[in-house]
């Protein structure tokens, strides 16, 4: 069921698949929408109740009008369909988001399965250099050459060119709107890094041997810091792991479900 969701000052879209039991909740990343959850959504939901939602300006949600929290965001989409407590999994973004919710509330969160994730008070995933680039690009309108410039750095895995990966290219073309309109919106919340031993739901971090070099040392020294944590390495992904590999990332997700639950 396809609803918008009333968030503070805001709203969000959001698709709940309906069913029984613990619900496992879907946060995209930051390189694309809700959408990048499409090749594993039919195994997923064919055992669980699911929800996913767009962020921000992202997707089909609106673009934010004012500064919001995107944990206070997820408390709400949860609140809003009756949640108490669910398995989180979280890409990037959303993995950081992730995080954040099981600092902030742990007993509303059963599991962590963490896809490439960000996360809040750790420096040096993004350049100053991509800044730069990116600013001058934008300044120019060169749409093609953001996109250019993102698989370079995020896809990889698909050959890092429109070209040779055109589905990685349409899901960051169509994010760019939204990075644009987050910009002093999308509050990042407090820093999680020095607080990841904290955590004591069932994690799991999935990096991408591809993905950028930051991310994947960012990403091991996430899990050793995550209590128990186990981490597996994606041979085959870069940072769209759910592109790359889905039915290897379907299968760790059940696997931590089935320890969540």
């Amino acid at each position: 069921m396809e609803t918008m969701v009333s968030v503070s000052q805001g709203e969000v879209w959001a698709d709940d698949s309906g069913g029984d039991g613990l619900p496992l909740v879907l946060l995209h990343p930051g390189v694309g929408d809700s959408a990048v959850w499409d090749p594993v959504l039919p195994a997923l939901t064919a055992r669980h109740r699911v929800i996913r939602y767009d962020v921000r300006g992202y997707g089909r949600s609106p673009a934010p009008t004012a500064a919001y929290s995107p944990v206070r965001d997820l408390t709400e989409v949860l609140d809003h369909f009756a949640v108490e407590r669910a398995v989180l999994v979280g890409s990037s973004m959303g993995g950081a988001t992730s995080v954040n919710l099981a600092l902030e509330s742990p007993g509303r969160v059963a599991g962590l399965a963490l896809l490439v994730p960000g996360v809040t008070g750790y420096d040096g995933l993004v350049t100053g250099e991509f800044f730069e680039r990116l600013e001058t690009l934008a300044k120019a309108g060169d749409t093609d050459g953001i996109v250019r410039l993102g698989l370079g750095l995020w896809g990889k895995a698909g050959g890092g060119s429109p070209e040779s990966d055109p589905v990685a290219a349409a899901l960051f073309r169509a994010v760019l709107p939204a990075w644009f309109s987050n910009i002093d919106r999308q509050l990042p919340g407090e820093p999680a890094f020095d607080r990841l031993g904290e955590i004591s739901a069932p994690a799991l971090l999935a990096l991408g041997e591809l993905d950028r070099p930051e991310v994947v040392r960012c990403n091991e020294e996430m899990a050793e810091r995550i209590p128990g944590c186990r981490l597996v390495r994606l041979a085959a992904s870069d940072h769209y792991p759910t592109l790359r590999e889905p039915e290897h990332v379907a299968r760790l997700i059940e696997e931590l479900y089935a320890e969540a639950a």
